[in-house]
């Protein structure tokens, strides 16, 4: 990884017409004015189906694509739906925020159209879509379709020859289930088909886009659904324990997150194949790809299965090296960076040094004016990202509304913020100019943005995942800004620097065949004038 800077800015966050961000317009306008701004990085929130909660981090698969995200102006522009068919939906009227209900209404509603006339047109595309894909879709496909057959309960709660999946019931539901099927099949093949434009479009601009790796995944999926024996699940398919994090500081009963735990014995016996499977259906999205909670790959909290909060949870070892050491040789020619944020026990530290893998640091956590925190940028190591914050901080100008004042006090003194400046930019300052790798900013931090602007808060339940930003709010001054200040702290992408030296080339040939041309007239000049002499 080269000295660069990133924009961390959800592709749901991104505006359009109906209701959420998607693969459309806005997207190429956005990969654009990261291009332009000098930026080398664009960092997404994972890209799957969510399911109740809304959030990226709970899906149905770790394999498939949110059909949220599939743009319809794009199925209008290929036939395959009428814009009066999008105009009978209601898409919200809050172009600030994702109304997710609606969009639950409306955009089924609308895919099924496509499906309607896409399906024998583009069977040939579909098929091979498929055939790619088999290792994953087919399950997939199959559960989406039990789940609306079931009333989207969770699976847990299906009867129990489909729950455990016994292969005549299975083999019932796949043929009576046929049309949904087919329905799911087709908007995976859309989401990927408008995906992979899309991400060669980002690419070609020299930008690589940095996706998550949640270390979990939800318990009503297809994943744990499909796959049983590498989850800590009893003989009726119920976990036996579940993830989430010991009381701190900060909760006295802890974070219970409800995940099914790995049954990392049982992944080794098979190669850890498991894992990477998952990691080459990441590879199809993003070229950088963060670990989340990478301190679970050293020790994780246990908790019983039916326990209300995480009070009564343990440690335990977790794989270690073991796995991330076969993860990142497999996949050797991707960048991986370590969500290794929280207290840094031994374990994790070790396990961070032997991976050699780059860690993050968040500016939003330096300036305890009580300790020398690690956070602070003079305490950076190069192999390492350094956030504004990250999705689940404040932006900036909503930290700085609820800080404590001696804390603001000390970020002042530390980064000599000042009025001129502005605060905001003070900030991003201190990151640019770290000797971090990488530097990432949210979205809402350049555009000064606080109240309503935070994509999540930890622990609550509810009005999560939700902020957009709004058309034409990326003014030409302020990529024209961005990009002047990541040019100071030599973090300009390589496209940017190319295009630069090009620049420069062109203007030095520009004036030396001036100056060339200057001297020829010149001398032509002499010449006739000695002539007439």
């Amino acid at each position: 990884m080269e000295r660069s800077s990133g924009i961390l800015m959800p592709v749901s966050s991104l505006p359009s017409p109906y209701g959420i961000g998607t693969f459309g317009k806005a997207a190429y306008e956005f990969a654009d004015f990261l291009r332009a701004a000098g930026q080398g990085y664009w960092q997404m929130l994972p890209l799957g189906p969510t399911s109740y909660g809304d959030s990226p981090y709970q899906s149905f698969s770790t394999f498939a694509g949110n059909p949220y995200l599939i743009d319809l102006n794009l199925l209008v522009a290929d036939g395959l739906v009428e814009q009066k068919e999008i105009d009978a939906e209601d898409w919200g009227n809050d172009p600030r925020h994702v109304d997710y209900g609606k969009l639950y209404e409306g955009r089924f509603a609308v895919l099924a159209h496509a499906k309607k006339r896409g399906w024998l047109r583009d069977k040939e595309q579909v098929a091979a879509f498929a055939e790619e894909n088999k290792n994953w879709l087919p399950d997939y496909t199959l559960f989406m379709a039990l789940k609306r057959h079931y009333l989207m309960k969770p699976w847990t709660e299906w009867p129990e020859d489909v729950r455990l999946r016994k292969s005549e019931a299975l083999e019932e539901m796949r043929s009576k289930l046929k049309a949904d099927i087919e329905l799911y099949t087709y908007i995976q093949y859309l989401f990927f088909k408008q995906w992979h434009a899309l991400k060669e479009y980002i690419n070609g601009l020299g930008i690589k886009i940095i996706g998550d790796l949640p270390i979990y995944v939800a318990m009503d999926s297809c994943d744990v659904w499909a796959e049983p024996e590498f989850f800590q699940l009893d003989e009726k398919g119920y976990p036996t324990a579940v993830s989430g994090v010991p009381p701190d500081y900060f909760t006295e009963d802890g974070q219970l997150w409800g995940n099914p735990l790995y049954n990392y014995e049982r992944m080794q016996q098979d190669g850890f194949g498991w894992w990477i499977r998952r990691v080459g259906g990441i590879e199809k999205l993003f070229d950088v790809i963060r670990l989340d909670h990478f301190r679970g790959f050293a020790s994780y909290w246990s908790v019983p299965y039916g326990d209300k909060t995480a009070r009564n949870g343990k440690w335990v070892n977790g794989p270690g090296m073991t796995l991330i050491g076969p993860l990142t040789g497999w996949f050797h020619y991707l960048e991986f960076i370590a969500e290794d944020l929280g207290v840094g026990t031994p374990d994790v530290k070790q396990l961070l040094a032997d991976s050699g893998l780059p860690g993050m640091r968040v500016l939003e956590f330096a300036f305890d004016s009580k300790e020398d925190s690690n956070y602070l940028p003079h305490r950076y190591a190069e192999n390492s990202v350094c956030y504004t914050g990250t999705h689940d901080n404040e932006p900036l100008a909503l930290w700085k509304k609820g800080a404590k004042p001696e804390d603001l006090e000390f970020a002042q003194r530390y980064l000599n913020l000042t009025e001129q400046e502005g605060f905001n930019w003070g900030i991003i300052r201190g990151g640019m100019c770290s000797v971090a790798k990488l530097f990432v900013a949210q979205m809402q931090d350049y555009l000064e943005l606080g109240e309503g602007a935070r994509i999540n808060a930890p622990g609550t339940p509810s009005g999560n995942w939700t902020w957009r930003m709004l058309p034409g709010e990326i003014k030409p001054e302020l990529t024209a800004r961005i990009r002047s200040v990541t040019k100071m702290y030599s973090r300009l992408s390589r496209k940017a620097l190319e295009e630069e030296w090009k620049a420069a080339e062109e203007a030095w040939n520009a004036r030396v065949a001036a100056e060339k041309a200057e001297a020829e007239k010149a001398e032509q000049a002499a010449k006739t004038k000695a002539k007439k002499a």
